[in-house]
């Protein structure tokens, strides 16, 4: 036994993490034999958690705040903009079977410098978990006539439940109340129209707060702004579309329509509804006025007023309307937001204890954002938000597409394992950060006041840019440290050959592991990321070491 092998301790993992169903491989590739769902399933999962009120309430205070065209121009400045970028980002999430973590590490950032863009993603998923949860909350006072405070942390704790059993009973839970939210919705919108013939001329007339009524460059790209904050929830949809069954020629069809409509396709179904918010907002506007018309509530007790016309029957199935699509969004946020916590300190503290540590740890930090009162400055947080959000999906999907495909810089495959990655490749790393650092200042009139509403568009646009920029001039040096797949060819290992982790003791998928010189062995991806004493020698070592590689598997 080498000396080296002496000082390596075999690392032992609590029952949380061994449990595949609790830890629904947070920190890893999702194996073959764990993905055992249907696209259509997958699909369902993916798709059945956009079902925001927060949707609605974006779309009545955009509403509210620029008028109805600039509203409608953005949503779909949104849309347009979501399927350029999330296409490819959703292909290469469903084809490598690994979540938006593990793709950034290997588009262009880096190890660590991807522990940045979870912050950012970890962000995004407990602003929405709290902007969800206070919408929620509000619902559950309304109703019940109980503290606000008190609301806010029932609409908290009852998620845990819902995604303490991750894929698995999420997946469940999202087919089996998708058909219920879709009638609520419909009798809603139809009952709308048809009861109050007069509905749809009070929405295209309707001018907002600021008696807007025609089209303005400078308003819809401030709230274009405001909804570019929404580019991030394909990451979102990636921890969905990561358990996509293998694509085979008899599934290509149904497999790639699934991934579009699981992937960028989450804003078509969020566009609608912020158009319905928008509808809804200006009728709320004329019934009980402008501080009301922008409450998912308020809204929708307002719609069903009309078709049911008892106001205690409206204001029960509002509410009901209300807690059933919190519930469901609010499960998705969670559930990426335990991702997303447990990629980071995993990399930063090299410790693990469980993603559902980490999903009460989300819940918690959402709770206070929603005591702080986020919902009452909702433009200003995502507005900023963007500058940040929209740089780094820009550079992501610079790197796949622009890099990776056209000008052929950097592996054509994407690389997740710390073992093999630089720490940090200024490919996307440095777009990122000379992109937020520019449309911030942007944002906060550095550059004056003309260009302070396009902020998020030169954010997107320069992390596009700068991407093959620095890729060129580094001539993609940084994006592989080192490459040990010949320790697995050498020894005739295929793909989805299950093979023991010298560290764990644990068997994983030949693609979740590297040769480790530190155990003399193969390591898993979990096991390499929260190992702390081998101070990265694989990647610091002579070359002669390779020759371990080409040892038998034992």
């Amino acid at each position: 036994m080498s000396a080296t092998k002496k000082k390596a301790q075999k690392r032992q993992y609590s029952n949380l993490v061994n449990n595949p169903v609790l830890e629904d491989y947070s920190l890893r590739y999702a194996p073959k034999s764990f993905r055992k769902w249907s696209p259509w399933m997958v699909f369902l999962t993916g798709i059945g958690g956009n079902v925001a009120m927060a949707s609605y309430a974006l779309g009545g205070s955009l509403t509210v705040s620029f008028g109805v065209i600039n509203t409608v121009w953005a949503t779909l400045c949104l849309a347009v903009l979501v399927f350029i970028t999330g296409t490819p980002i959703a292909m290469e999430i469903a084809k490598n079977n690994i979540d938006m973590d593990l793709l950034t590490r290997g588009a262009g950032f880096g190890y660590l410098g991807s522990t940045l863009t979870s912050l950012i993603y970890a962000s995004f998923t407990f602003i929405y978990f709290a902007l969800e949860g206070a919408i929620m909350g509000q619902a559950i006072t309304d109703f019940f006539h109980i503290p606000l405070w008190l609301s806010y942390l029932i609409a908290a704790l009852v998620i845990i439940p819902l995604v303490l059993f991750g894929m698995t009973a999420l997946s469940k839970f999202q087919a089996w109340t998708q058909p219920i939210w879709l009638i609520l919705i419909v009798t809603a919108i139809v009952g709308v129209i048809s009861q109050d013939k007069t509905a749809m001329s009070s929405w295209t007339h309707f001018t907002g707060s600021n008696h807007t009524g025609s089209f303005s460059p400078v308003l819809f790209a401030t709230a274009t702004g405001v909804l570019l904050s929404l580019l991030p929830q394909i990451g979102e949809q990636a921890d969905f579309l990561r358990f996509m069954p293998d694509k085979t020629e008899k599934t290509k069809k149904v497999w790639m329509l699934a991934v579009i409509c699981a992937g960028p396709g989450w804003v078509i179904l969020a566009g609608i509804q912020q158009i319905i918010g928008s509808f809804l907002s200006a009728n709320t506007a004329v019934a009980l006025g402008l501080q009301k018309a922008t409450i998912p509530a308020a809204m929708f007790e307002n719609a069903f007023s009309m078709v049911f016309g008892s106001p205690l029957t409206s204001l029960t199935i509002a509410t009901f309307l209300v807690l059933l699509s919190q519930m469901k969004i609010n499960a998705t946020n969670a559930y990426s937001g335990s991702l997303s916590w447990s990629n980071f300190f995993s990399r930063t503290l090299h410790f693990h204890p469980g993603r559902v540590i980490w999903l009460i740890f989300q819940v918690i930090v959402g709770l206070l954002i929603m005591e702080v009162g986020i919902i009452d400055a909702l433009n200003t947080v995502l507005g900023f938000y963007s500058n940040v959000a929209v740089a780094w999906i820009g550079a992501v999907f610079a790197d796949i597409i622009i890099n990776k495909r056209i000008l052929k810089i950097g592996p054509t495959y994407i690389e997740f394992k710390r073992a093999h990655l630089y720490n940090f490749n200024p490919v996307g790393f440095g777009s990122m950060i000379i992109a937020s650092v520019l449309s911030l200042a942007t944002y906060f009139g550095v550059f004056g006041a003309g260009l302070k509403p396009y902020s998020a568009f030169i954010s997107l646009l320069l992390a596009i840019v700068l991407t093959p920029v620095i890729a060129i001039l580094t001539r993609g040096k940084y994006y592989i440290a080192r490459d040990s797949s010949a320790y697995f060819s050498n020894n005739n290992v295929k793909q989805h050959h299950e093979i023991k982790c010298v560290s764990c003791g644990n068997h994983y998928e030949t693609h979740d592991l590297a040769f480790c010189p530190f155990y003399e062995g193969a390591i898993c991806s979990m096991c390499c990321s929260l190992e702390s004493t081998c101070h990265d020698m694989c990647k610091t070592q002579d070359q002669e070491d390779k020759s371990i590689e080409k040892k038998q598997i034992s």
